[in-house]
């Protein structure tokens, strides 16, 4: 059981006695006294020097019953909070590198700095706006603690002028008109970023920091409170008793608090280090939680493990402290979650019971993640319709404003949910075009319009054609050769006012693209995609999305069926990006959602980082040189194959049998996996085509359209 009751003494505390010499009040408590006792109270090492023996002799004597402090919240402290924040988004801007390099490259150490400042912002920022309203700006800031000056200064700041060596702690603390820098007295919460706290914790099989960290804790935790006592607001005074410390490395976390009134320290300014140490053990309260991961080995946050909920509700206390209680109460948000379980519950229900029997949607249960399921309304009834079939030899007219235009069919390239056919004009016979046919929007209700065919036409129309209005040019990007309706058979009775007649054909899109090709998957199905187009691909692939990606642009369903190869008899066939119907233009886009080949962002978030595209080609490069996929039927299943496969460097090695300079960007989307950086397309398009050219130093003359 973790937790103890409120009223609980210091574990190992002994007696109570007086600090002060007499037995009165304790000497040299005026303001002056605490401001040099503060002054020369500056090196955590000597007061662990003084608290060793101490906290060694109570962790002996607590064997019997651990762990050796209790800690501040029980476990059903911990499970309202999490039922309080389940609808809550928290993101972490910056990932954590891991600790077994933070040793040898200061890039690693400058990295942890900005991702735990990162991740104090994001929790208190969430945290604010979840119960406090998001009508009232956020009144913190974040910032990092220079040992020597004790001065603040923000990660990046600090990395850029030298001082990253002096970096003690990081602090959310109160922003202040009069004090932009910030002051010891502001501060609401630090956190101490320790590369071994995860490590020793193990080590001493019960899950508390080791007694060196501890005790550093407890300095930080003490010099907060005695510049609290010292401040000249009475709300900051108020809070001048308790104080919470946050213990961090790459992967783990957890809490120290501490509680104690400071008016009973003896402010003797030639021994500080020994009343300090006697007030810990005599009137200081400390809890302790256990050590707990807060980042996966990816280094993301997980923002639901036990060990984060510990750091974010001492965060929530610390804002109480300074700001009262919430405007929305943690009770009122937890117990909601009753009814959203019960919504689940009833949608399980619809889903076994009811769905199958219509026959209209195939349901498989799972045994992985069965709360998670895909829920159809039983009621809908779709009528019978006649369907647009397209085969060889076919011929299909197409209207534009001012033009019609005849294409006859020569193959079926894909005919899956959205078939694609290679076609020619009829009036020239060798050119070949990809050939895309929409739903016609006179037969279906707007709600159950097959969207799979919209966005592969519609709006894919619309996205090659902004692309087309920005000047983007790349023989790896398709380009519109025509757009218009069907000409259906028959009498068309359509409405001088717009609209469409009668017939089910009646007004259904089509989009005419070049270049045309051989989708991969037929490649990959005859065994024609070796080392050689693994690496071509790549590279043409990160060409178009480099292309787009200047003006903006992502494509967010990267999956084999839209990647073609153009050969048109030329010596080097080239590979096309297809398939632009989810591509992001502004922020309210959301991109196609596939268990293989989403990036882990996409499926956590639901929309696209700068990395994303390039992540999903790694899924996409891994599948089609022979990687295999476990069967995955949740977005948790997804996520965690992407945790494990990228640790265990499965993927990396896969690509590493195909090619070193594929292992090598596998390496470089790993390290951004989750982050918001931009890829640099440059530096790998030039790696790629140096290895593609090793063996042909000739230059290939290229033709723009």
């Amino acid at each position: 059981m973790e937790g103890g009751s409120p009223d609980h003494a210091s574990a190992g505390s002994g007696p109570k006695r007086s600090s002060a010499s007499s037995g009165g009040r304790p000497r040299g408590s005026s303001s002056s006294s605490r401001k040099d006792f503060l002054r020369n109270f500056v090196d955590s090492e000597i007061l662990t020097a003084h608290l060793e023996d101490w906290l060694s002799g109570i962790s002996e004597e607590s064997d019997f019953r651990k762990p050796t402090f209790d800690a501040p919240f029980n476990l059903t402290e911990l499970q309202n909070f999490d039922y309080a924040l389940e609808n809550v988004t928290f993101q972490q801007l910056i990932r954590m590198p891991n600790a077994l390099y933070s040793s040898t490259s200061d890039a690693i150490e400058e990295t942890a700095h900005l991702a735990i400042e990162d991740f104090l912002h994001a929790g208190v920022k969430g945290l604010w706006e979840t119960f406090w309203g998001q009508d009232t700006p956020m009144p913190f800031q974040v910032a990092c603690i220079h040992s020597t000056s004790s001065k603040f200064y923000p990660a990046e700041k600090a990395i850029a002028s030298g001082k990253l060596g002096g970096l003690c702690a990081t602090a959310i603390f109160l922003k202040s008109s009069r004090s932009l820098h910030g002051r010891w007295d502001q501060i609401l919460e630090l956190a101490l970023l320790r590369p071994d706290i995860g490590t020793l914790a193990v080590q001493q099989n019960d899950q508390q920091p080791s007694h060196a960290i501890l005790a550093e804790a407890l300095f930080f935790a003490l010099r907060v409170l005695l510049s609290r006592s010292l401040s000249r607001s009475t709300t900051i005074l108020r809070n001048s008793s308790c104080v919470f410390v946050l213990l961090v490395d790459s992967q783990y976390g957890g809490v120290v608090k501490v509680e104690g009134d400071v008016n009973k320290l003896d402010f003797d300014v030639n021994n500080v280090y020994e009343c300090a140490a006697d007030w810990i053990k005599i009137h200081a309260k400390i809890n302790v939680s256990p050590v707990d991961r807060v980042w996966n080995k990816l280094g993301n946050c997980n923002w639901g493990d036990i060990g984060t909920l510990r750091v974010l509700l001492a965060t929530f206390h610390s804002i109480i402290q300074f700001f009262g209680m919430p405007k929305y109460s943690l009770e009122d948000l937890a117990t909601e979650h009753g009814s959203r379980l019960q919504y689940r519950r009833k949608e399980r229900q619809l889903v076994n019971s009811h769905v199958n029997e219509n026959g209209l949607f195939r349901f498989q249960q799972r045994s992985i993640s069965p709360e998670i399921v895909e829920v159809q309304e039983e009621s809908v009834k779709i009528e019978p319709r006649e369907t647009l079939k397209l085969e060889r030899g076919s011929v299909i007219w197409l209207e534009a404003s001012s033009w019609q235009k005849g294409f006859q069919i020569n193959e079926v390239v894909s005919d899956g949910e959205v078939p694609i056919y290679k076609a020619s004009p009829v009036e020239e016979q060798g050119k070949a075009f990809l050939l895309y046919v929409g739903s016609s929007p006179s037969h279906l209700e707007p709600a159950w319009e097959d969207m799979n065919q919209w966005y592969q036409v519609q709006r894919q129309t619309k996205v090659l054609t902004s692309m087309k209005q920005r000047g983007l040019s790349s023989k790896y990007l398709p380009q519109i050769a025509a757009s218009g309706r069907i000409i259906h058979p028959g009498q068309c009775n359509k409405p001088k006012t717009g609209g469409n007649c009668s017939h089910p054909w009646c007004g259904t899109p089509i989009l005419v693209t070049t270049p045309c090709g051989e989708p991969i998957t037929t490649l990959i199905a005859n065994g024609m995609f070796g080392p050689d187009e693994a690496l071509k691909c790549c590279h043409d692939c990160l060409s178009a999305l480099s292309t787009a990606s200047s003006a903006g642009i992502r494509h967010g369903d990267i999956r084999p069926e839209n990647i073609i190869r153009v050969s048109n008899g030329a010596r080097h066939p080239f590979f096309v990006l297809i398939g632009w119907g989810h591509a992001v233009l502004e922020d309210r886009d959301r991109p196609s959602m596939n268990l293989f080949f989403s990036s882990t962002y996409a499926l956590q978030e639901g929309k696209l980082c700068a990395a994303s595209d390039a992540e999903s080609l790694i899924y996409l490069l891994y599948s089609s040189c022979g990687g295999v996929f476990p069967e995955l039927d949740s977005v948790e299943g997804a996520l965690q194959w992407r945790e494990v496969s990228w640790s265990r460097r499965v993927i990396q090695q896969k690509l590493g049998d195909v090619s070193a300079v594929l292992k090598a960007f596998a390496d470089y989307v790993d390290s951004l996996c989750g982050t918001p950086y931009p890829i640099d397309y440059e530096i790998w398009l030039r790696r790629l085509r140096r290895t593609m050219n090793e063996e042909d130093h000739g230059k290939e003359i290229v033709v723009s359209n």
